[in-house]
């Protein structure tokens, strides 16, 4: 019998939870054999071209491509323990005329290989599918709002204003680093080819031999079909240097979906309380606090994130440590590491997007938080206004660092931010700026730079490029 799964067992969270369906569909284990199928029937194709097969044998293969039959396969896997080998035996008894000359030439990496290659090189299309979504809405949010003013953060200390159109600008100039980079991944892959157990391709000059046709021309033609390079060069493999870069791409887009969602995480804490995630009107926030509002989607994001993270480090060691032709040490954790890096970034993906959509700005907020914090960024103002009417730079910071100082005191105490007060009753200031001067150079909103026309600018640019 196949096997088969209930919550009544452990069942990976990406295989219900995480990730889209078409997500999960490409990484089936239906979708894989039936791509095996396909590059079988590629190289038969292929053979059958340089008459190795007739056009029956050809046609009986073909017919029988898509009739995967599982069950039948791990029955006789339980018995040889060669998954690929069983799908074989399972797929040449359904083709009595042609299943006789399947694999001919080839081993089992000839056809895992390239179908891990295809099947890489779709799913980076889907995500890059989704990434653009997501930058099409940031695009949108940054244009919204990119003159809304709010405290800027050092250190995770109050500094100057900048805009909230302008901060996202950052996340998305970030994510536009990664659809290119997954473009570019995806545009570089490779398969193995046609080239037997150790890449000499010597089973196939062998299989070859008198027809005219070189091993070169019969994996062009192969690799034709399936429409997809193949590596000049392989092992018994295809460099896992390539899943390595994948992987890497992949969790690069993690970070920048990390640092999105950790930056959503403070900002919506009430000590800032500026924007908040999308929430349900049923949504429930804690089982004990019926009160709570908690960021779970941006958590989610982060946690997913750091478990992409790790995944690199294994896609490392499989790079770096299959010995010489090949070692067998990296087929079980490919079959974790790879579909579940996918689903991960997929399920981040859709969770971003929701997200970037939904996100909540409160205003009112953001001008409570600049009117008891931005006037300390003011001082930087007052300090270059009163220089260029000609006050000592360096004395002069000192007066405002030390009012400063007994401003900070007060607001740590509750009260009101006294800066302007203060700074209006300095004698050594007033002797360069009027008070009326001084309350207008503490006001941020003010001093916004050109933030609000580079996070225009930068969202028409980035709509243009998702539109070419």
């Amino acid at each position: 019998m196949a096997t088969t799964f209930s919550h009544e067992q452990y069942i990976s969270p990406f295989a219900w939870r995480y990730g889209s369906q078409e997500m999960r569909a490409l990484w089936s284990e239906q979708a894989k054999r039936r791509l095996w199928r396909r590059v079988w029937l590629a190289l038969a194709s292929a053979q059958a071209r340089a008459g190795l097969l007739s056009t029956q044998e050809l046609e009986d293969i073909r017919a029988h491509v898509d009739a995967v039959d599982i069950e039948a396969a791990e029955e006789l896997e339980r018995e040889i323990r060669h998954d690929l080998m069983a799908e074989l035996l399972v797929f040449a008894r359904q083709c009595v005329v042609g299943g006789g000359k399947l694999h001919l030439g080839a081993t089992s990496m000839d056809i895992e290989d390239n179908a891990d290659a295809l099947r890489l090189r779709e799913a980076l299309l889907i995500l890059e599918r989704k990434l653009s979504a997501c930058l099409r809405a940031l695009a949108r949010r940054i244009d919204e709002l990119a003159e809304a003013p709010c405290l800027g953060y050092t250190h995770l200390q109050p500094a100057e204003p900048t805009t909230v159109g302008y901060r996202l600008a950052l996340y998305a100039q970030d994510l536009w680093d990664d659809l290119k980079a997954l473009r570019e991944a995806r545009a570089s892959i490779r398969g193995k080819g046609f080239k037997g157990a150790v890449g000499t391709s010597a089973s196939f000059e062998a299989l070859l031999h008198g027809t005219g046709i070189s091993p070169r021309q019969l994996e062009a033609w192969a690799m034709a079909e399936l429409g997809i390079e193949a590596f000049p060069v392989c092992a018994q493999t295809y460099p896992r240097k390539q899943d390595l870069m994948v992987v890497s791409a992949i969790a690069g887009l993690g970070a920048s979906a990390h640092k999105f969602a950790l930056d959503l995480r403070l900002l919506q804490s009430p000590l800032a309380g500026e924007w908040q995630e999308p929430f349900g009107r049923r949504q429930v926030g804690s089982s004990a606090m019926p009160f709570k509002r908690n960021p779970v989607v941006a958590e989610k994001i982060c946690s997913l994130a750091r478990c992409l993270a790790s995944l690199v480090s294994i896609a490392w060691q499989n790079a770096a440590e299959s010995a010489l032709e090949r070692t067998l040490d990296d087929s079980a954790n490919r079959r974790i590491v790879l579909p579940e890096a996918f689903l991960a970034a997929d399920e981040i993906l859709i969770s971003l997007q929701q997200v970037i959509e939904g996100l909540q700005f409160y205003p009112a907020v953001a001008a409570r938080n600049l009117l008891q914090y931005g006037p300390f960024a003011g001082t930087e103002r007052i300090l270059m206004e009163a220089v260029r009417r000609g006050a000592n730079r360096q004395e002069l910071h000192e007066v405002l660092r030390e009012e400063a100082m007994h401003a900070w005191a007060q607001v740590q105490a509750g009260q009101l931010n006294p800066l302007a007060d203060r700074l209006c009753q300095n004698q050594t200031l007033l002797q360069y700026l009027d008070c009326s001067t001084i309350r207008s150079l503490l006001d941020v909103r003010n001093h916004l730079g050109d933030a609000p026309a580079r996070a225009r600018q930068f969202a028409a640019d980035l709509t243009r490029y998702l539109d070419e």
